[in-house]
Parts: structure tokens; C-alpha cells; sequence
């Protein structure tokens, strides 16, 4: 169950409300995009952890059954080969909470979003 009853103030706050497995996976996940996107900073935005550099590059969420990982819509069109064993949708991957977090495809992910988001940053400097 996602704990949206509660505003979270930073990440801590956020990984600290879920039951220790749960708190095991997001701190993974937290890890591998913070890998991935040494630059970026942590927030919480929409209720929910984020990484922005320019923009928001992703965001992450917990839920009874699974962890919410929301890198827009693109990359689940690029990834979505690498991705068939995961349900998803225009703009979010469903990671299962039995299963471990898949690192290196979060960081392909990552990764790919840091070059859209360093592209538009370009765009917007040059109008």
C-alpha cells in the first residue's frame, strides 16, 4: 500500500514509512539511479522520491505489490524489448516486490533520460 496519508519531506522520510523489504528495494533503487545520475538531486515531488537535474528525470514509488519506477513515456518505447517481463504503461514500469530491482537496466534508463534531459535543457537556452 502506497503511503500517500502522510507528506513526505525527503526520501528518508519517504523509504522509512514502508516495511523493511520494501525499504530494501527502494534504497536499491534510490542507489542505482543515484549511480547512474551522480549530478542529480534528490526531491520529493507529487508525493513521491525524484531525481531532477534539468527536469525531473525519474521518479519512484511503493506500493503493496510492487515499486513504481516512472521515467516518462519514451524510454519505455526504446527499453521496450529489454522490458517485456515487466507490466507497464505510457510513462511507468511495475518492478514486482519478490523480485530484486534490475540495476543495470535502470541505469540504461537513467542514462537515457539524462541525454533527453540535458537535449531539451539545450533547446530551452537556445530560444
Amino acid at each position: 500500500m502506497k503511503a500517500t496519508s502522510k507528506k513526505f519531506k525527503n526520501v528518508e522520510e519517504y523509504i522509512a514509512a514502508f516495511p523493511k523489504t520494501t525499504q530494501t528495494l527502494l534504497q536499491d533503487l534510490r542507489q542505482t539511479i543515484s549511480q547512474a545520475a551522480p549530478r542529480a538531486e534528490e526531491v520529493i515531488s507529487y508525493n513521491m522520491p525524484a531525481f531532477k537535474q534539468h527536469g525531473v528525470l525519474v521518479y519512484f514509488a511503493a506500493y503493496e505489490k510492487h515499486i513504481g519506477f516512472y521515467p516518462t513515456s519514451s524510454p519505455i518505447s526504446v527499453f521496450k524489448k529489454e522490458l517485456e517481463g515487466y507490466k507497464t504503461s505510457k510513462g511507468a514500469i511495475q518492478f514486482p516486490i519478490e523480485k530484486s530491482i534490475p540495476k543495470t537496466l535502470v541505469k540504461k534508463i537513467v542514462t537515457f533520460r539524462l541525454k533527453e534531459d540535458a537535449a531539451k535543457a539545450m533547446m530551452k537556452a537556445k530560444k
